[in-house]
């Protein structure tokens, strides 16, 4: 009955148009009231001490970093990197998509802010070049993705500070998967293009790569430090994206000098109310998160599932298609901060690596952001690029079914991703 009044109260303020952290609010009043234990005071506590939290001020300054490398320059140098080295061979572009992809993703942490980076910056050469618009779109949705995985990632954080997991270790574990859908998208886009007559850019000499190189290096720079930092223990993430934020704008104000003190304002602006959004959810879902536990829903979650417990590989595949299904229907923060706390006690009694499951949970939550019909990165490409909603999602579909597969496969091997990370964090 309670799992029921949380479901008809969340669904129900969504399907009304009611914003999603206004519905988290309604679910957190309806259970409440249920236990007969409405408090306006507990209510407000609830809200306040969601978003009290030092890990969380990553998000803001990572959103800055992101907003400032896109205003200052540092996107463009990548794309204009990948284009030297791989746009030559057929399809090139699109490999420079997911190079530049990669590479953007160890900058920002947002898909979005990539995705409209790489929309405005390459699907105008690759229509001019003769490629089919909606795989092209579908191609640099699902590349984009990849930003919530590599690190820095804002998903990383609002998930670590949800299920109290090692930020910085969630970090780590994210690089070799991160690079792993890059590859498959890769081959992907080989065999979808492999007998496409398309245009191809010029190969560039040695001379012009080694400028390119140059012109991006302080740009490359910035996912090393961050790493590096991370790894050794030289600053926290919430530190790292302080060090990411400042290092992006002084880049971009003194050394390419792209960016203009004038435009400081607008760059803050756009940061700040990106910004606004995703804490109001944190805060939001903290009402819910506290009556869940309150309302004891992981337990009778954990007794619906009692069978699967002594399977962790069944148990993360039904987790798995539960998360897929509410991805079709909800963004990612709001999925991750509803979700966390009512699978996290599963994944502790199944005795699966916490840092294992979040990054399962957040390549699954990532590409959650190009599934149909609400994927947010769909929309951001459709509009930037200018291309169909229709056309974005038909382009999508083959890129999004590989990504699903191998998440099924680092499910059914979690060494692909639990033997990588061990590298990294040790």
């Amino acid at each position: 009955m309670t799992i029921t009044i949380f479901l008809v109260a969340l669904l129900g303020a969504m399907a009304l148009g009611v914003p999603i952290a206004f519905s988290l609010l309604v679910s957190g009043v309806a259970l409440m009231w249920h236990l007969n234990m409405f408090d306006p005071q507990i209510l407000a506590q609830n809200v306040i001490e969601g978003a009290n939290s030092f890990p969380l001020l990553a998000v803001p300054f990572f959103m800055l970093a992101g907003e400032i490398m896109n205003a200052g320059g540092l996107s463009r140098r990548i794309v204009n990197l990948a284009i030297t080295l791989v746009g030559h061979v057929r399809g090139g572009l699109g490999y420079v998509g997911i190079m530049a992809a990669v590479m953007m993703a160890a900058l920002s942490g947002s898909a979005v802010a990539d995705a409209a980076a790489l929309s405005a910056l390459l699907l105008p050469m690759m229509k001019r070049a003769g490629y089919n618009p909606a795989r092209s779109a579908g191609l640099l949705s699902s590349a984009s993705i990849l930003a919530p995985i590599i690190p820095p990632s804002i998903g990383f954080v609002i998930f670590g500070v949800a299920a109290n997991v090692s930020i910085s270790r969630l970090f780590m574990a994210g690089i070799a998967p991160g690079i792993m859908l890059g590859a498959a998208l890769w081959l992907t886009w080989w065999w979808l293009v492999r007998h496409d007559k398309i245009e191809a850019t010029p190969r560039a000499s040695m001379a012009e790569v080694r400028a390119a190189l140059k012109d991006a290096l302080l740009a490359l720079g910035l996912p090393v430090i961050v790493v590096v930092g991370l790894k050794f223990g030289v600053f926290t993430p919430t530190e790292a994206a302080v060090v990411a934020a400042v290092y992006a704008l002084v880049i971009s104000l003194f050394v390419y000098r792209e960016l203009k003190i004038p435009q400081l304002g607008e760059v803050f602006l756009s940061a700040a109310q990106t910004t606004a959004v995703v804490m109001f959810l944190v805060a939001a879902a903290m009402v819910s998160a506290w009556m869940i536990t309150v309302a004891n829903l992981p337990g009778e979650l954990i007794a619906l599932l009692q069978p699967l417990l002594d399977s962790p590989t069944l148990l993360l595949i039904a987790i798995m298609v539960i998360t897929m299904l509410v991805g079709t229907a909800m963004d990612m923060t709001p999925t991750i901060l509803i979700l966390t706390p009512v699978f996290m006690p599963l994944i502790k009694a199944a005795g699966i690596d916490p840092v294992y499951f979040g990054v399962l949970f957040m390549i699954n939550n990532a590409i959650g952001l190009i599934t149909p019909p609400v994927g947010t990165v769909l929309s951001t490409v459709a509009g930037v690029g200018k291309v169909s909603m229709d056309a974005v999602t038909k382009g999508v579909w083959p890129f999004m079914a590989v990504q699903f597969a191998l998440m099924f496969l680092f499910v059914l091997f979690p060494s692909l991703i639990t033997v990588p990370a061990r590298w990294f964090y040790g």
